[in-house]
């Protein structure tokens, strides 16, 4: 008998008791599915992790601090006041008069920064503090600039990227400031003119004007315009007016450009050079780190309940087969009297096993598409809605194959015992079994 024929013989056998095949094959559907759906929810959140990662643009940049003191860890207590860390005449990025200096990035810290091997650039996250955003005549709003400007390759909703290297006063507006100012939509912002209210240092109130160039989607990193160097300097020099010669300046932290064709070993000797020198790095890829653990851990929890559920369908077909060969005994016996080998047998009833494998998880992850589908659609367009670009539930074909035939494997696996059962038969005793 030819491999065709086993095969063909094998799935008619299938459906010779059909309620028992079905019920084992809605079996393996359950686990199928709830594969099926927990694939597309790590893939579809993973996807979209890595889309907010790109829009980030952060293959070669890091965000760099002053290290933490060990002496003032939890476990050892607060260490002792030293008053010459006192910010009483400093300002800064997050820093004001009165408040502790300690962690700050000076002007020297910059410069060594920017002098470490493999540095590129260095651009301290200076804090401003506008009071509103208005176009036209329209109401005055509440503006929030992202302190990741810098980081940032948005991903536009109409417009352009900011431009670096442009002397004009450059902003980037999240889509959910168009309604307030009085944009009907994305496009008709684009080239307007805002102005931006700002206070000084001594408490007096100026406008500097700037041109909307880009609109962005708003991301997991927060939904706050973006300014461009010209206007990011515009804005800080209106707010040091009327600050006393005493008080300097000082960063809580800078962005760092390295060569974006560093190896992570390059970007790891980086860590270590800055670590020496008593500052710490942080990537962009670092800081979700976590966060990507998390959701794989959350998924990987609800694989091992498919994975289980799949289990259960194997002792199922365990059973199926186990009674069919005991159905089946004296044709076991003819076939082998006919001269169809041990082999063959075994592997009549193996396909028998991975056919009902891959009937319960075909089935299974069809389903879960069209069901995963409409969910996800759903989810998109009202819980949702205020991620855009989020699809909860991403069907990858490589995963679902992989799916199908891991779980046609564990049918297998499960119809090994009776087909090796069948192929052991004494024909003999085979043909006289009553």
């Amino acid at each position: 008998m030819k491999f065709r024929d086993v095969l063909a013989t094998a799935i008619a056998s299938t459906f010779r008791s059909k309620l028992r095949t079905t019920l084992t094959v809605v079996a393996i559907f359950i686990g199928a599915f709830t594969l099926t759906i927990t694939s597309a929810i790590g893939t579809g959140v993973s996807n979209y992790i890595s889309t907010q990662v790109s829009s980030i643009g952060a293959s070669n940049v890091m965000t760099v601090t002053k290290a933490a003191d060990a002496t003032s860890s939890t476990s050892s207590g607060p260490k002792k006041y030293d008053p010459s860390t006192s910010a009483s005449n400093t300002q800064g990025a997050g820093q004001g008069p009165g408040r502790l200096a300690s962690g700050v990035l000076t002007m020297d810290d910059i410069g060594t920064i920017k002098a470490t091997s493999g540095v590129l650039s260095v651009a301290p996250s200076i804090r401003l503090s506008p009071d509103y955003v208005q176009y036209g005549s329209n109401g005055k709003y509440v503006l929030t600039l992202s302190a990741d400007a810098a980081l940032t390759k948005a991903d536009l909703a109409a417009g352009a990227q900011l431009s670096g290297s442009s002397t004009v006063n450059e902003i980037m507006l999240p889509t959910s400031y168009l309604n307030n100012l009085g944009f009907s939509n994305a496009k008709q912002a684009i080239g307007e003119t805002v102005s931006i209210g700002i206070t000084d240092y001594a408490g007096q109130q100026h406008v500097v004007t700037a041109t909307v160039v880009g609109i962005q989607n708003e991301t997991l990193f927060g939904g706050g315009a973006a300014a461009n160097s010209s206007l990011t300097d515009a804005l800080q020099q209106t707010q040091a007016i009327g600050r006393p010669t005493s008080v300097t300046t000082n960063y809580a932290s800078a962005t760092v450009t390295f060569a974006d064709t560093s190896t992570a070993a390059q970007v790891t000797q980086l860590k270590k050079s800055l670590s020496d020198q008593g500052y710490s790095g942080t990537t962009v890829a670092d800081q979700l780190g976590s966060f990507e653990t998390v959701i794989n851990g959350i998924v990987g929890v609800l694989d091992a309940f498919a994975v289980i559920a799949l289990i259960a369908a194997g002792f199922g077909i365990i059973n199926t087969l186990l009674m069919s060969v005991q159905e089946r005994t004296r044709e076991i016996g003819l076939m082998k009297a006919m001269g169809m080998g041990g082999g063959r047998i075994y592997a009549l009833f193996s396909l028998e096993a991975v056919f009902i494998g891959f009937l319960g998880s075909a089935i299974g992850a069809a389903v879960a598409i069209g069901v995963g589908s409409l969910i996800s659609s759903a989810l998109s367009n009202t819980v949702l809605s205020a991620l855009p670009g989020l699809h909860l539930l991403q069907f990858a074909p490589a995963s679902i194959a992989i799916i199908i035939v891991v779980v046609m494997l564990i049918a297998f696996l499960a119809g090994t015992l009776p087909a090796r059962r069948a192929s052991r038969q004494n024909p003999i005793d085979a043909l006289r079994y009553e």
